[in-house]
């Protein structure tokens, strides 16, 4: 399969690796600019993975997709508007573009794939690929499971049956509407215990993962997809990879953030946080903890209060 993977960062980098270990033609595109296209191109590494001479990396776009059958995107979640108005100058026809960032747009509340929708013909097949796992510990040897998904039954299935290894189990996903809420919340979720673990509240994570749980179920539920989801691959099956793991970049900026300290990389869930709040009042989901997480580290309220009154709401039955 000829697969070009757009975007060189930490996870973009890796899907561009798993993709060339895996036996199919890749190249991987990056802005000339940018240090880890520079470093990738140069040196053939980063500083978590080799990559081999065969693997090509260029940053001219139109080589990139001209290219390819599959397109496997990997950008920051917020910049996929901007950058889908650059893709679209290309012949994107009968091409599968494959999403793998987690987020919610900001500025609409829309999910990633209906972004993307809005740029393709009607011919371009688009899916989803989330679930669990870091780059660090895949370089390792240490498998997972992950979820693809689409509204195109014949899509998702053809990718999960030609990228599937003994590295990644991929499943086929039936829900996409939830699959993807659910990948994006999760690191709300992920911020949220990293404020914990930032206060030295940890033992709280429990009942963070209970009723984080619940919460991204019923905001599932309300925009049209499969409340059970949430307790899928996308979201609670990301959990240990988000809200206790040393490389989680969402986790560890809320609990710098709240020791007052400053977090460099990006942390998808800081502006899905208020992507989240703007869905909740669109359509009237009562998210207590994603509205918490927001108010501390995009609103300035106290940590230890916020997290005290959460604490402190009326008693009600647990389900």
């Amino acid at each position: 399969m000829n697969i070009s993977v757009l975007g060189c960062g930490r996870w973009g980098s890796f899907i561009a690796w798993y993709l060339d270990k895996t036996g199919h033609n890749v190249k991987m595109w990056g802005l000339s600019d940018a240090p880890q296209f520079i470093e990738i191109k140069n040196e053939r590494k980063n500083n978590i993975l080799t990559f081999r001479e065969e693997l090509e990396v260029t940053d001219n776009l139109h080589r990139a997709v001209s290219q390819a059958e599959v397109l496997v995107i990997s950008i920051s979640s917020q910049a996929v508007r901007s950058f889908m108005k650059d893709l679209s100058k290309e012949d994107l026809s009968g091409k599968i573009i494959v999403l793998c960032m987690k987020g919610i747009e900001e500025s609409t509340g829309k999910r990633l794939s209906e972004v993307v929708e809005e740029f393709v013909p009607n011919d371009t097949k688009i899916a989803i690929w989330v679930g669990p796992g870091h780059p660090q510990d895949f370089s390792n040897g240490i498998p997972n499971c992950m979820v693809i998904d689409s509204k195109c039954e014949e899509t998702k299935k053809y990718l999960v049956y030609n990228l599937s290894s003994d590295l990644i189990r991929f499943y086929i996903g039936t829900d996409l509407i939830g699959n993807e809420i659910g990948a994006a919340t999760k690191n709300v979720i992920g911020i949220a215990a990293g404020i914990l673990d930032g206060l030295g509240y940890t033992s709280l994570k429990g009942a963070l993962m209970s009723r984080g749980t619940r919460e991204i179920a019923r905001i599932i539920k309300a925009v049209g997809g499969n409340e059970i989801s949430a307790y899928g691959l996308a979201h609670l099956g990301d959990y240990e990879a988000t809200l206790f793991s040393k490389y989680s970049h969402n986790r560890m900026f809320g609990e710098m953030f709240v020791k007052g300290e400053k977090f460099d990389s990006l942390a998808e869930g800081v502006a899905t946080a208020r992507a989240v709040v703007k869905l909740s009042k669109m359509y009237n989901i009562d998210l207590p903890i994603c509205n918490a997480v927001n108010d501390v580290i995009n609103n300035g309220y106290d940590a230890k209060k916020t997290i005290a009154d959460l604490f402190l709401r009326s008693i009600k039955s647990e389900f």
